[in-house]
């Protein structure tokens, strides 16, 4: 028993961590395995980009001063990029912490927070954390059923979260769906517009966001550089609002909550096209590559949007995901958004993803 318990706020006692993804290290060390394949984080599979890896170098002869607080060269090039003012920018500690700085600033026990079932697992810890009331509205085909949605809002509620594509399903709504959403909530009710996978949409249903907080002023649009642009480990991402949402954020944001590689890195990431188009043509062939073996098994699966895809095992994903590891495959079990039978598998490289198609043949007939 931790003796602190009583001491902590109510939310926070009843509390269970979110788990990532298994590190490939520990696997290794615990199977004395060579070699292993990592498919659960949604993380970048074609590593650090030349361009990031150049700005990283440059910066480290300045690593013992303090980061720009404000991030002034970052904000200017995502000011440049996306047409939208410095003033509606809020940097963080990957887009997860601008979720967060929305909660801390709006949030209190007296709220509600309304989020879609088999949504990120980070809605419901924020929501527990700041000791308000989770409203988890029943998914409709995997995804969110908006109409549902807005009948769920009522005059304690303060924020609302999307996640589009949304995690861990890769489900996507349509620009319509999500502004009108947007366009009906009332004055007191905030929505955060997760767009963590907003790169790997395919242009044509890609949903144009960025100018609607000058409509919406009570919309939060998130983005991150931790999936497209490679740098899940330097944590960076970051909020598009109203000049009067990004002002109140900003005051709660902690000072040098964006370190200095990390500032370095966006910056250059941002630039480099080139990388970004190899990304988005690595995921396309890797999600065309898993789902045809997919088929092939005879196995159901969500189509996604992201760089990821949920497959459906047809029995208890643990034990699958259990063999996976094994024989050195890591995917993601995702039992605790409610999807027993599923396993959220990241796209990979072409050779990653074959050793998976493999091992899963061999798990799925008791090889």
């Amino acid at each position: 028993m931790n003796k602190f318990l009583e001491l902590a706020l109510a939310g926070v006692q009843q509390l269970v961590p979110y788990v990532p993804g298994k590190p490939v290290e520990e696997l290794q060390r615990e199977l004395g395995l060579s070699e292993v394949v990592k498919l659960a984080s949604n993380e970048n599979p074609l590593g650090t980009g030349g361009k990031v890896t150049a700005a990283i170098q440059a910066t480290l002869p300045e690593l013992t001063r303090y980061p720009d607080g404000s991030g002034f060269a970052l904000k200017t090039a995502l000011s440049q990029k996306l047409a939208v003012a410095l003033e509606q920018i809020t940097l963080g500690n990957g887009s997860s912490e601008i979720l967060e700085l929305v909660m801390r600033t709006f949030v209190t026990p007296e709220h509600e927070v309304v989020f879609s079932q088999h949504a990120f697992a980070l809605y419901p810890i924020l929501t527990q954390a700041v000791g308000a009331k989770a409203r988890v509205v029943p998914a409709k085909d995997f995804g969110h059923d908006l109409p549902a949605m807005a009948a769920a809002i009522t005059d304690k509620t303060r924020v609302v979260f999307i996640a589009n594509p949304n995690n861990p399903t890769g489900t996507l709504l349509s620009q319509a769906e999500v502004e009108g959403f947007v366009a009906g909530l009332p004055a007191h009710v905030l929505c955060v517009l997760d767009e963590a996978y907003y790169e790997f949409v395919d242009p044509a249903v890609r949903t144009e966001s960025l100018a609607w907080p000058l409509r919406y002023p009570n919309l939060v649009v998130t983005r991150t550089f931790s999936k497209a642009y490679g740098l899940a480990g330097l944590r960076i991402g970051y909020g598009i609002s109203s000049v009067d949402v990004a002002d109140l954020l900003n005051r709660v944001r902690q000072p040098f909550n964006s370190n200095m590689l990390a500032l370095a890195a966006a910056e250059a990431a941002l630039g480099d096209t080139e990388y970004l188009a190899e990304t988005l043509a690595v995921n396309n062939a890797g999600m065309t590559q898993l789902t045809e073996a997919f088929e092939r098994l005879g196995l159901e699966w969500i189509p996604s949007s992201g760089n990821f895809v949920s497959v459906d095992v047809k029995q208890n994903a643990l034990p699958i995901y259990e063999a996976l590891l094994q024989k050195g495959v890591i995917v993601r079990p995702v039992a605790n958004y409610e999807m027993p039978s599923h396993l959220r598998v990241s796209i990979g490289t072409e050779r990653e993803n074959q050793i998976f198609i493999t091992v899963l043949n061999e798990v799925l007939r008791g090889v």
